[in-house]
């Protein structure tokens, strides 16, 4: 598929990374979505909760949306689409990846990059419990290269998924976390790293035998965490093996269903290898848009409605 050329252009003052990124994170706000939730037992007997808001009328379609690192389902830019999507008669299920819903979750184990078997789980839920007829999947950062992983690793995806949308893509995982520890990011990092290290402190207590006092103060950096916790909690050999496996970048040539990427070309935290172009242009199904303005998941646009939220839209309504 070829590039699609973007038509996004931020206001002025939102042309830098830092600002429209910095902006959307922390500035943001969205009114006007009553949510429900929803806790879903896991095959493992772990949870997770989704948190539901629905279109003013029976809809029988639905999307998935999938927050980032750190993120949970009451993001603005998960309350954004939801918001959107619901106005436009579209259900939304937002999930909150283990232990991101405010409560710790039940294992040592948690949520990474590449736990595409919950979103399994996720979909297998909600079309035994709902007649939805057209699921829609969007992920942002993390959740985006889940999504994409997801619908790439499988040939056995349902038929009632029709589209993906992905925002602000690590696809390259390793590229993308050697970006995260560069000095521009510093800031960021550091962010990162203490909510992971914040989440990680009760399994001090309720694991003692999987992660010790020892393991915990040598985490220093971002990759420590993942070479530390995330990889041996999740059945990798070390963070590298993580990275490795987890990226979507890998699948990209085997997706079969119509998906879109929206990553900016002043995404401080994607490498080059996190720009499929390549592999966009050899699979039909693929379409990326590569804005030169957005920063990290920054679309600001008029109306508090960011652009990936309409292109989103738009997209499915193309499908």
């Amino acid at each position: 598929m070829p590039i699609i050329e973007s038509t996004y252009k931020p206001p002025f003052w939102a042309k830098t990374s830092f600002v429209s990124t910095v902006f959307s994170g922390l500035a943001r706000k969205v009114q006007g979505v009553d949510q429900t939730r929803e806790r879903v037992t896991l095959p493992d007997n772990d949870f997770l909760d989704l948190d539901w808001s629905y279109a003013e009328q029976e809809s029988n379609k639905v999307i998935i949306l999938l927050h980032g690192l750190e993120g949970h389902a009451q993001r603005p830019y998960i309350t954004g689409t939801a918001k959107l999507f619901n106005d436009n008669g579209i259900d939304a299920c937002a999930v909150n990846f283990r232990g991101c819903s405010g409560e710790s979750n039940l294992l040592y184990r948690s949520y990474h990059s590449g736990a595409t078997e919950d979103l399994e789980a996720v979909v297998n839920y909600i079309l035994e419990k709902n007649q939805y007829n057209d699921v829609y999947i969007k992920g942002i950062s993390l959740g985006a290269n889940m999504a994409l992983k997801y619908i790439g690793e499988r040939e056995d995806i349902p038929s009632e998924i029709k589209a993906v949308i992905a925002i602000s893509t690590p696809c390259d995982l390793k590229g993308s976390c050697d970006e995260l520890l560069s000095l521009k990011n510093k800031h960021y990092a550091i962010r990162f790293l203490q909510h992971l290290k914040d989440k990680l402190k009760p399994k001090l207590i309720q694991f003692p035998k999987n992660i010790s006092v020892t393991d915990f103060n040598s985490i220093k950096s971002l990759i420590d965490f993942d070479h530390v916790y995330t990889a041996k909690a999740h059945g990798f050999k070390d963070a590298y093996d993580y990275y490795d496996k987890a990226s979507c970048l890998q699948f990209l040539p085997n997706i079969k269903v119509a998906s879109l990427i929206i990553n900016s070309l002043n995404d401080s935290f994607l490498s080059e290898s996190c720009y499929p172009v390549i592999e966009a242009k050899q699979n039909s199904n693929l379409n990326l848009e590569m804005p030169k303005y957005g920063g990290h998941v920054g679309f600001i646009n008029k109306g508090n409605i960011y652009y990936n939220e309409w292109r989103a839209l738009d997209f499915i309504n193309q499908v």
